[in-house]
């Protein structure tokens, strides 16, 4: 009999545990398991004994069938044995297709001289990785020691990369030969990251809070006029208030007219966002979360300016509060884009203006067929809960969000 296992999570944090993990995993193998996805927590108490290295190389088929690989180092506990993993899984399996590496100290010398080795050699063995992401924290150092070039192999094949909390390094110029390459993510990450790369891709998500406007302006301006009318998928999240007159908003009126997914936080109704939604055509899924200061009349203008082509509105983005409040009924009355799913607060609908509203909006347009609640979606009263089911399926915001 052979067992299908789709994931595998070893997270030990009791040494009493070992024992027992050891025994589990040695039944897995015995078992005739397939493994496709694999996470290793490498905690101060995790230390694979060695046998069960010895018998990942008498039970082949556990692994061979493995595409996704992911890493969590935290000290350098068990960092021979995990070099030793790498290395069996490089002989025997070359089709993992996605690698999460997460780093969360300082390099010590085990990590250069055992494991990075054993990395590269991993990396270089895969013919179809296809996502690799990078996770490290403020401490680690820039320098990865030729993990990021052996990406160079993979140059046909690599679709995605995300790097969250990731410093500058001369090494990401390799992402530049990933011809291939249509996604890129990349959080709370050193702004010369940003000016180093430079590439065509579909999908851009920049995540960096921490950062000055002036500072991240003419970085997002060049990327995004690089990228030009290749770019479908935009999710910006600086963590400050886009300016009435932005230059970014400038940007993707003119270089990116393609864009089917936009997220954008912290901004303003203004005139100049008004004219970038108007001409985004082709936009399908429109996330906000506005800046204060929202005349009545912006918002009516907002709602009948969104374009036919619109099917998911989330002007809320998971908070219970958002700015449109107050005029969610005139938003409602006015809008006439084919809306399929609409993300608001449960706050929204405890108001019997807007419940109403909601229900005419149902009506008239007649394509809603999801309202995604915020958080108190249990709390939402049962008459108003009754009323709205009688036009549209109410759930839980988590079960409907669209993410980019």
């Amino acid at each position: 009999m052979c067992l299908k296992l789709s994931k595998l999570n070893l997270l030990v944090y009791d040494s009493k545990a070992i024992p027992l993990i050891t025994l589990l995993f040695k039944l897995f193998l015995e078992s005739g398991a397939i493994l496709h996805k694999f996470v290793l927590f490498n905690s101060g108490f995790l230390k694979f004994e060695l046998e069960i290295f010895h018998s990942l190389e008498q039970f082949v088929q556990f692994y061979t069938r493995l595409q996704d690989l992911s890493l969590e180092i935290i000290s350098n506990f068990s960092i021979g044995n995990i070099a030793k993993l790498l290395r069996v899984l490089a002989k025997n399996n070359t089709k993992i297709s996605v690698l999460r590496l997460a780093f969360h100290s300082k390099y010590e010398s085990k990590l250069i001289h055992i494991l990075f080795p054993a990395l590269i050699h991993f990396i270089k063995s895969q013919e179809q990785l296809r996502k690799f992401i990078l996770c490290g924290r403020d401490d680690c150092p820039t320098e990865f020691y030729g993990i990021i070039s052996a990406l160079e192999s993979q140059k046909n094949t690599l679709q995605e990369v995300i790097l969250a909390g990731c410093v500058f390094s001369a090494e990401y110029k390799v992402l530049n030969n990933c011809k291939n390459l249509e996604t890129l993510r990349i959080s709370d990450c050193d702004t010369e990251l940003l000016k180093l790369l430079d590439y065509n891709i579909s999908t851009l998500e920049i995540s960096l809070p921490y950062f000055r406007y002036d500072e991240l302006e003419p970085i997002i301006i060049q990327i995004l006029e690089k990228i030009g009318i290749l770019l479908q998928r935009l999710k910006i999240d600086t963590g400050i208030v886009i300016r009435e007159e932005s230059l970014i908003l400038e940007a993707l009126k003119s270089f990116c007219p393609n864009i089917i997914y936009l997220y954008i936080t912290n901004i303003r109704l203004s005139t100049q966002f008004l004219e970038l939604i108007d001409n985004l055509q082709k936009l399908q899924f429109l996330s906000l979360g506005y800046a204060y200061d929202t005349p009545k009349e912006r918002v009516m203008q907002f709602a009948k300016i969104l374009p036919s082509t619109l099917q998911y509105l989330d002007i809320a983005l998971g908070l219970t509060d958002t700015l449109l409040d107050s005029f969610i009924d005139i938003f409602l009355d006015h809008c006439n884009a084919p809306l399929k799913k609409l993300l608001i607060s449960s706050r929204n609908l405890n108001n019997e203006k807007n419940t109403k509203a909601l229900i005419r909006y149902c009506t008239r347009i007649r394509t809603l067929n999801y309202v995604g609640i915020v958080k108190d979606y249990d709390y939402l009263g049962y008459d108003i809960r009754n009323e709205l089911e009688k036009y549209v399926t109410l759930a839980p915001y988590d079960h409907i969000v669209v993410y980019c």
